[in-house]
């Protein structure tokens, strides 16, 4: 399903990334959100000349969720995957990807590596597997409770169809829709990553929607009503769902407190910022004191701009710069952090 919102520029090559893929059957739906550019007629020229394309028409704009929907509605494949039409798949994806499910049936959702890509020059992908992990869902599930992040982009998804039918479509979430299905498809279904092998290439780019409109405080209110959301769905029966939620609210929190500390560590401290921190913080958890973090921030907003050179915080922020690096080496490897 290739949901379009004014992307006349990127749509064609989006639609011959799935339409090229080999050892595969694929349907092509795209919906179309109200397009003022152009779009619908190039997505009706595809579905003329291909037979394997086809348009849903959006009369008004209804947004990302509704248009992914809407194109669930209208699906029949085996599986699914979800690319946005400035994204594309690299050759052998689908190939890839259903060659796992199918080896593996209790596995709903299938991911890999994404290519974030900055401008048209497109860097050769990884198409060679070295090889697949595959977990528990629920146990992936209490990974990404544990970190409190989204450790997917979107177009490097497989799911299979009968697990999303059972679990239901995207839930209206401005920005983080996609987050909280992956988590509710885990929650029913085991979780795979091919490893070694880029799935496809992700345009990172002005006008896309994440670059327009979320900025990090904002993150942090839709990952929370993110969790929140899944957690007073179908996900909420599932064992030991209460502290599940529980425990990625307060990840999310600890994250506020890294992000509100950090400002700390430049010369000029944004305090509206950092004050915008703490007031999520405070609204996430009853008692803040009990989180990792807290105090320390309490002491940098004590000190002011001036701890951003004490020694003590100098050598912490080289440590946290460490463990960053090696969360993003380990992502680009193994798929999570």
């Amino acid at each position: 399903m290739i949901p379009c919102f004014d992307y006349a520029d990127y749509l064609s090559d989006a639609v011959t990334s799935v339409l090229s893929q080999v050892g595969v059957s694929v349907e092509v739906i795209v919906v179309d959100d109200a397009s003022t550019d152009g779009s619908l007629a190039i997505a009706r020229r595809w579905a003329a000349t291909d037979r394997r394309v086809s348009v849903v028409a959006h009369h008004h704009n209804r947004g990302p969720v509704d248009t992914f929907n809407d194109g669930l509605r209208v699906a029949s494949g085996e599986y699914l995957v979800r690319l946005d039409a400035d994204d594309m798949l690299t050759p052998g994806s689908l190939h890839r990807a259903v060659a796992l499910a199918r080896a593996h049936p209790e596995v709903g959702l299938v991911y890999g590596h994404p290519l974030h890509v900055a401008d048209e020059h497109l860097p050769a992908p990884r198409i060679s597997p070295t090889g697949w992990t595959i977990w528990s869902g629920r146990e992936w599930l209490a990974d990404r409770c544990r970190d409190g992040l989204n450790v997917i982009t979107s177009p490097e998804v497989l799911m299979r169809k009968s697990v999303v039918d059972r679990v239901g479509g995207q839930m209206p979430l401005a920005h983080t829709h996609d987050m909280e299905m992956w988590f509710r498809i885990a929650a029913f279904a085991d979780v795979a990553y091919i490893r070694g092998v880029d799935q496809a290439w992700h345009r990172d780019h002005p006008r896309s929607l994440s670059s327009r409109e979320v900025d990090p405080l904002r993150d942090l209110y839709e990952r929370r009503d993110a969790f929140d959301v899944l957690f007073s769905g179908p996900a909420g029966q599932i064992p030991a769902a209460a502290e599940l939620h529980r425990t990625a609210v307060r990840a999310v929190a600890e994250y506020g407190i890294a992000m509100a500390t950090g400002c700390y560590d430049r010369r000029e401290v944004d305090h509206d910022l950092v004050n915008g921190y703490v007031a999520f913080v405070r609204d996430a958890v009853e008692d803040p004191t009990s989180l990792d973090g807290w105090r320390t921030l309490i002491r940098r907003m004590r000190r002011g701009r001036g701890s951003a050179t004490h020694p003590l915080y100098v050598g912490r922020r080289l440590a946290r710069k460490v463990r960053t690096d090696a969360s993003w080496r380990r992502w680009h490897r193994d798929g999570t952090f």
